[in-house]
């Protein structure tokens, strides 16, 4: 696969990146067996990047991607580490931590689980409502300068952030959702900021949590999701799936499936908006081979503007998040006005 350069001075990254988030979720973990073999398949066919966190799983997803990578080029491969979202043993989210001596003791834990002497990006995943974020990215300037980090991110964070966090020290990409049914990083001046200061999007939930796969039916008894997912609730999923519909012609002209076909929209946005890498989130190889095909998918201008009509940017019903979620997304606040700041 082709490479770009993921912000200015960051590394050379392919169009895809893997997510590992799902391979260690609590609820429905995958097969470690399976987990494996498709970090392998991404790594044999060209993927570089791979986006973990040291609260998936309690520190099980750094633990099984060592194991992954135990007999590859280190060097050929990219580590994208979150931090800061805090865990009680029964696996509730319990706040978010951001101090700087957190900061270097949670990369001291991800080093030993990882079994690497560095990661190449690393990111706060939330703000921290009690630390400011330039302590936060202050410390991981420090951890830049001693070798073990070698490129700073952010996660779900909105302009004002990412413009503070970039004056203390360079970053290399922004993580956020980012899909046909979550534009909010357009509307709320997130890409148009990256581009602006050089730093690159690492796109994830590009399939909307499932809702993009032309796959996924309503079912009698709802969607557990729903509660906290709002797309998912009978009020709105018949309208998205409706939506859904309308990408069929689309991806049938191109001969691949709607999720091929969101997937590629998300590539193609690097054409006007910088370099934008799509996170697929895979359990098993299949998962790969499937989206990387929509890698050497051309969309033409015509294209993206039948897709934009398909699904204008406010039609999908619901927010991407419940209520107490979203306030507390930085992301989610929009740019400020002069006024404001």
């Amino acid at each position: 696969m082709q490479t770009r350069t993921l912000g200015t001075g960051g590394p050379q990254v392919t169009p895809l990146a893997l997510g590992c988030a799902g391979m260690s979720d609590r609820t429905a973990p995958a097969d470690e067996a399976d987990a494996i073999a498709t970090i392998h398949a991404a790594l044999a066919a060209g993927v570089t990047l791979l986006d973990t966190a040291d609260f998936y799983g309690m520190g099980h997803n750094e633990d099984l991607i060592r194991r992954a990578l135990h007999d590859r080029d280190r060097e050929k491969v990219l580590l994208s580490v979150k931090f800061g979202g805090l865990r009680s043993p029964d696996g509730a989210f319990v706040g978010i931590e951001g101090r700087p001596a957190h900061v270097k003791n949670a990369l001291a834990y991800s080093l030993r689980r990882l079994g690497t002497d560095h990661v190449d990006i690393y990111r706060p995943s939330r703000l921290a409502p009690d630390t400011p974020i330039e302590d936060t990215i202050g410390a991981i300037s420090e951890l830049v300068q001693a070798g073990y980090v070698r490129h700073i991110g952010l996660s779900e964070v909105g302009p004002e952030t990412i413009r503070r966090a970039h004056a203390v020290h360079p970053i290399c990409d922004v993580q956020i959702e980012y899909s046909l049914f979550s534009r909010g990083p357009e509307i709320n001046g997130i890409v148009d900021t990256c581009r602006e200061l050089g730093i690159g999007v690492t796109a994830y939930g590009v399939l909307a949590h499932g809702l993009l796969t032309g796959t996924y039916r309503q079912s009698a008894g709802g969607d557990p999701r729903a509660h906290w997912l709002p797309r998912f609730h009978p009020d709105n999923l018949a309208a998205n799936l409706t939506l859904v519909d309308r990408l069929r012609p689309l991806a049938d002209a191109h001969g691949i499936s709607v999720a091929q076909l969101a997937t590629a929209w998300v590539i193609a946005q690097s054409r006007e908006r910088g370099t934008i890498v799509a996170v697929l989130g895979a359990r098993r190889p299949h998962r790969v081979d499937e989206a990387l095909a929509a890698v050497d998918v051309t969309l033409t201008d015509a294209d993206l503007g039948a897709i934009d009509e398909a699904i204008p940017a406010d039609a999908v019903a619901g927010t991407r998040y419940a209520a107490p979620l979203m306030a507390l997304l930085d992301s989610e606040r929009g740019p400020k006005s002069p006024a404001s700041t």
